[in-house]
């Protein structure tokens, strides 16, 4: 699956997706700019490149020019997108949002005024929905998106790994026994070898993260992140005073292990985690849920949580139910008592099963640690 929602094979194209990979395909000697992808770059003060290049062909998204060119390089066969105007983000962006990009300014104003909850606010304006201008943004944006997240998927930091996934309510209470247990759940699978991804949000969500960020980082380090964040519990009253907590912990251990949140401003109420170094933020949940099974080929741990875990769970159980064999991933949920009394999705998930090739990858343990076990040992390969 393409994470920008591609439905089958396209041409070979080249994407172009800062200045320093155009210049140096033009000081290299390129003629032909056909096939082109280039993405939000400014292109004022190169007019003389593009007059050699022939742009037939070539697709220039977001970008700026010197005054005149876009003109004639439409004229000479080039496909231009404009900037969109009243929109505040980059629907050509080239690469996956970091924590300080969505939270700029967290230090010195209110987060009702950073560009998350600024780009939530436009999200949900009256009628946007039927304005055709407002579709495209956000449609090309979480096609960028899926791009970027390709790209570092195929090239970033978790290349010969093996993706997990982390599900799991965000009702979790920093400072409470589940908060530290989905922490320290992402440090050992973090130990083990495993990267780790999750929804991106808070609760069991930003604790994974944040025991995947501290992973290098000795057990002393998670405990005093973890009596850090427990002044401020939760997201509300406060997004500003909870985010604000989780950067003061990123700043007191920089450098941590990269993790994957993909998050949706669908559930705009639910703010980003500080700790998912690398985030995939969508619009549309439909494709944001889907992109987030799709990638955790390692499979995926199931923590205690309501409507939207029982959902994933069974999304889940859909792909395997009609997988192949060799494309079934593991689902390990944990909580005996919570998944078959509480929430009884276990009974369900495990009639589906039955005599299927799922049936012998879902595993109902009590602990984090029976649940990275079940990864480990090979039981659920």
């Amino acid at each position: 699956m393409s994470h920008s929602g591609k439905l089958g094979p396209t041409p070979r194209t080249l994407e172009v997706e800062d200045l320093e990979s155009f210049d140096r395909l033009v000081a290299a000697g390129a003629v032909r700019a056909h096939g082109w992808h280039a993405q939000s770059l400014d292109l004022r003060g190169r007019s003389a490149a593009l007059n050699r290049l022939d742009v037939e062909g070539a697709l220039f998204l977001g970008c700026t020019f010197d005054e005149g060119m876009e003109s004639k390089l439409r004229g000479r066969g080039a496909l231009i997108f404009p900037r969109l105007q009243g929109v505040p983000f980059d629907p050509y962006r080239s690469a996956l949002y970091s924590p300080a990009e969505l939270y700029e300014g967290l230090a010195g104003a209110p987060y009702e005024e950073l560009p998350d909850a600024r780009i939530y606010h436009w999200s949900i304006q009256p009628g946007r929905e039927h304005r055709v201008e407002s579709t495209l943004a956000s449609s090309l944006h979480d096609h960028a998106i899926g791009d970027a997240l390709d790209e570092v998927l195929r090239a970033g930091p978790w290349s010969g790994k093996r993706m997990v996934g982390v599900m799991g309510g965000h009702a979790a209470k920093r400072g409470s026994a589940d908060y530290a247990e989905a922490a320290r759940l992402g440090r050992l699978l973090v130990s083990g070898g495993h990267a780790v991804a999750t929804g991106g949000g808070p609760g069991a969500m930003e604790a994974a993260n944040l025991g995947a960020y501290l992973g290098g980082y000795d057990d002393g380090g998670l405990q005093a992140a973890l009596r850090l964040l427990a002044a401020v519990p939760g997201f509300r009253p406060s997004v500003s005073a909870w985010a604000r907590a989780a950067a003061a912990v990123v700043e007191r251990y920089p450098g941590g292990t990269p993790s994957l949140g993909i998050p949706t401003w669908f559930y705009g109420h639910e703010p980003p985690n500080y700790f998912a170094t690398h985030i995939a933020k969508y619009f549309a949940n439909s494709i944001r849920e889907a992109v987030l099974l799709d990638v955790c080929r390692g499979g995926i741990i199931f923590l205690p949580g309501a409507a939207g875990t029982v959902q994933e769970i069974f999304q889940d159980a859909c792909e395997n139910y009609y997988g192949a064999r060799e494309k079934v991933t593991p689902m390990v949920l944990v909580g005996t008592q919570y998944w078959t009394s509480d929430y009884p999705a276990w009974p369900l998930l495990r009639q589906l099963a039955a005599g299927r090739a799922m049936e012998d990858r879902i595993f109902l343990v009590d602990t984090v640690d029976q649940a990275v076990a079940v990864l480990q040992d090979g039981r659920a390969l």
